[in-house]
């Protein structure tokens, strides 16, 4: 199953491990059970402190294995085989079971383990979703410290009964104690909130008493932590606050145009960026939203919890979200059938008929990716030509499960109250309304500045919601810089968001040099 070299690997790995581990394995006589057998001999052969047994509950999902401390007797479950994205978090729910320390802080720690009551968490999952591993390795850590928690990671492709059954169309959906607790991406942090009724009182305390800051950096993507890094390197004292560190590259599944880098993918080049900002002494404050700024002797910024954080220069670099289509029905089956990545959720539509919404780039890309999965896609094109490189328009082309429409003005998205079941459309160029049976819908059309929580602020903003910066990165207010893709930089592309971010720091290190009355702020 393991070939040698990833063997060898995770040999070395798990000397670190401490506490015997028993891999609990529940099967049946199909293809994949075997392979999950294999797994976990392979495991096995690894180290002396893990013992495979048989799983003696006649309930549990099959194929599946337990990864179980009896020391601790935590449990933490894998319904699948957890391969692709997942394997990470299979070697790391052996290691955390097994002794090896967890990097976590020490408040969430003792938070985790504060908690008194039994929480069973599931969450379904498709192996090729980047995102679906954060919120497992997220619940498989709580359950590794807290014999009350447990967490079972569900293969939704495997377990096709139980995805229709619960009419989940989106991953991660993650359920607690057989309700739905939350779809889409989720932090260690924000699931803790979620459950923790105090967690939020206790930051908003703890963020108020910060010191001002030097320079405070609004959103924690490329640009945020490239700004970060270039003010921190400059001795000021740094903060970044972001609703998730890392925003829209999180969910990004390959990246080739980065440069001196071949290629590499979203999480992956996430937590190089947090690593390296660790590097430095950069407060970071994440799964905190902004939403409003005002000028108080330095400029505040107020979060959703109520905390209010103060810094005598700004660098907003909150990025953008999908765009939707805001027509009838896309709200109402937003994550039941109405979907924004291909990447995460198109293994849920396999051998079903979809439709892609944008013939620019990436709405070719993704009916490209979606035709090795589903049984057919529909691309619809508002306008009378495709917006994609000619060498996807010639790749979708060749493949005959593809049917690309244009001139089409997708009017309504169609269900049966609990899923989506259709769409219609209007031809732009007959006027007739048209209609449309498929099982999902993926929306591909561009992207919206987040900015509006600036709304009511001095901030200027262009008529698309962008913020307006100059050539510095400066703003319309004094002290306080844009960069990335929430400003009018007019390529949206990582590599340029960083570079939007360094100049953006630099600039307010200039403007505090030029106007603190605190010489000691700038050393």
């Amino acid at each position: 199953m393991l070939d040698t070299n990833i063997k060898n690997q995770l040999k070395s790995h798990f000397e670190s491990i401490t506490d015997p581990v028993e891999l609990l394995i529940a099967l049946d006589d199909s293809k994949k059970s075997t392979e999950l057998e294999n797994l976990a001999n392979d495991i096995a052969s690894l180290s002396n402190q893990f013992l495979v047994r048989n799983n003696p509950d006649n309930d549990v999902r099959r194929p599946s294995m337990t990864v179980y401390s009896p020391i601790k007797e935590t449990q933490i479950t894998f319904a699948g085989v957890p391969m692709g994205h997942e394997f990470t978090s299979l070697v790391l729910a052996l290691l955390h079971s097994g002794g090896h320390p967890s990097k976590v802080s020490d408040e969430q720690r003792a938070q985790i383990s504060s908690l008194s009551e039994p929480l069973n968490f599931e969450v379904y999952i498709s192996l090729s979703c980047q995102t679906c591993p954060q919120v497992v390795q997220a619940l498989n850590l709580m359950a590794a410290l807290n014999p009350l928690i447990t967490a079972t990671m569900v293969d939704g492709a495997l377990f096709q009964d139980e995805v229709e059954q619960r009419n989940i169309l989106a991953v991660p959906a993650v359920y607690l104690n057989g309700q739905l607790f939350s779809q889409g991406a989720m932090t260690l942090s924000t699931i803790l909130n979620k459950v923790d009724s105090k967690a939020g009182v206790r930051q908003a305390q703890s963020l108020n008493e910060k010191e001002q800051f030097d320079v405070l950096v609004v959103g924690g993507g490329p640009a945020g932590a490239s700004a970060a890094i270039y003010a921190a390197r400059k001795g000021l004292n740094t903060g970044i606050v972001a609703e998730r560190f890392g925003g829209q590259v999180a969910d990004t599944l390959s990246i080739e145009n980065f440069i001196s880098i071949k290629a590499t993918e979203g999480p992956k080049l996430v937590a190089q960026l947090e690593e390296h900002v660790k590097e430095y002494n950069v407060d970071v404050m994440n799964n905190q939203r902004a939403v409003g700024l005002s000028y108080n002797n330095g400029y505040d910024i107020t979060l959703a919890n109520g905390a209010v954080l103060s810094a005598k220069s700004l660098v907003l670099a909150t990025g953008a979200r999908w765009r939707e289509m805001n027509v009838p029905g896309e709200s109402q089956y937003r994550g039941h059938g109405v979907a924004y990545c291909p990447h995460c959720d198109g293994p849920l539509f396999k051998g079903k008929s979809v439709a892609v919404i944008g013939g620019g780039n990436s709405g070719i890309e993704a009916a490209i990716d979606l035709a090795n999965i589903v049984e057919h896609v529909t691309v619809l094109e508002f306008a009378n030509t495709l917006r994609a490189d000619e060498v996807l328009i010639r790749k979708a082309n060749s493949l005959k499960n593809i049917t690309i429409i244009k001139n089409a003005q997708t009017t309504a998205v169609l269900g049966d109250g609990k899923r989506v079941t259709g769409l219609s459309y209007t031809d732009r160029e007959s006027g007739e309304s048209k209609m449309i049976s498929l099982a999902g819908i993926f929306v591909q059309i561009g992207l919206i500045p987040n900015t509006e929580w600036l709304k009511n602020s001095d901030v200027s903003l262009t008529r698309f919601g962008e913020i307006e910066i100059d050539a510095k990165g400066s703003t319309s207010l004094p002290g306080v810089f844009g960069a990335g893709d929430v400003t009018t930089t007019p390529f949206k592309q990582i590599i340029i968001a960083m570079g939007c971010g360094a100049t953006a720091s630099l600039g307010a290190f200039d403007y505090l040099i030029r106007h603190s009355d605190n010489d000691a702020a700038v050393a």
